[in-house]
């Protein structure tokens, strides 16, 4: 992987642990979701306005990515209902790279390099050791973050095939983005049988939310246009240490020393990933 793409993919990172807080901070999580989603279809149709299309190769890669993001965010609020950022966050995101990297190598015919095999191992280890740093996993919280995490590797490696034949990353990621955020408001309006009472601060954090997913997804995809899926995703998962970064500084959640050890682990996997190869 190339140190751009690797800075990028990590800048990534932190954008995707940031709005994951601002989802957990929420009172209703799927109206923040709907919120989220309202935002990325407003910016996803300014750009469509401005790019040509995406190759048609890639619409149906695109739309079967917007069915497992919709199952992605359904999986994800139900996570945050039953543990905190530092526990759920891990557990969702742990099983991704290697299930990643396994499909795309059944998929797509990718194969891993030492170096970047030894980053997915040692991030993927990582998380869950970050996962169990509070001396174990609810039972409650295990089935959802694991549905999670299988929503994760799926929409990641369609979308990592789809942006090869769409041409244009960007015009991608607004096709791909724009149906399923359009769709997902209306499930939570019709499932709450309206618009739920939200303050004002709740509603800006939402839509903050949602520009800020976007720009930090696009950033992945562009970067599986040009590299192998399972190091690109193994390292977006370093979002995990943000994560738990954030929960320790604006949510009061605690940083072991073993905490602390998973999240070097982590940090180490990811300088091995951005090893040139």
């Amino acid at each position: 992987m190339t140190p751009g793409v690797a800075v990028a993919v990590l800048f990534a990172a932190f954008l995707h642990a940031g709005w994951n807080a601002l989802l957990l901070g929420g009172q209703d999580r799927h109206w923040a979701s709907a919120l989220m989603c309202l935002a990325m279809a407003a910016v996803s149709a300014l750009v469509l306005l401005a790019v040509p299309a995406p190759d048609r190769a890639s619409w149906p890669y695109a739309a079967a990515s917007g069915v497992l993001h919709i199952g992605y965010m359904f999986a994800l609020t139900a996570t945050y209902r039953s543990g905190d950022l530092g526990e759920t966050y891990p557990i969702a995101r742990g099983v991704s790279p290697a299930l990643v990297a396994l499909a795309a190598a059944l998929v797509a015919g990718e194969t891993l390099g030492l170096a970047a095999g030894i980053g997915v191992v040692l991030v993927s280890c990582g998380i869950v050791s970050l996962a169990l740093a509070r001396g174990g996993i609810r039972l409650g919280t295990l089935p959802a973050a694991l549905l999670t995490g299988v929503f994760i590797a799926g929409y990641t490696v369609v979308d990592g095939i789809g942006v090869r034949h769409a041409g244009d990353p960007v015009a991608y990621t607004a096709a791909m983005s724009l149906g399923w955020c359009l769709v997902l408001p209306l499930i939570v309006v019709v499932r709450a049988g309206g618009i739920p009472p939200v303050s004002r601060r709740q509603t800006l954090s939402g839509l903050a939310g949602g520009l800020v997913s976007i720009v930090a997804y696009g950033i992945v995809i562009a970067a599986m246009q040009r590299d192998a899926m399972g190091p690109v995703s193994a390292l977006r998962e370093t979002s995990v240490v943000f994560a738990a970064l954030i929960g320790w500084i604006a949510l009061g959640e605690r940083l072991t020393p073993r905490r602390i050890a998973s999240c070097l682990a982590i940090a180490l996997g990811a300088a091995c990933l951005a090893i040139p190869g």
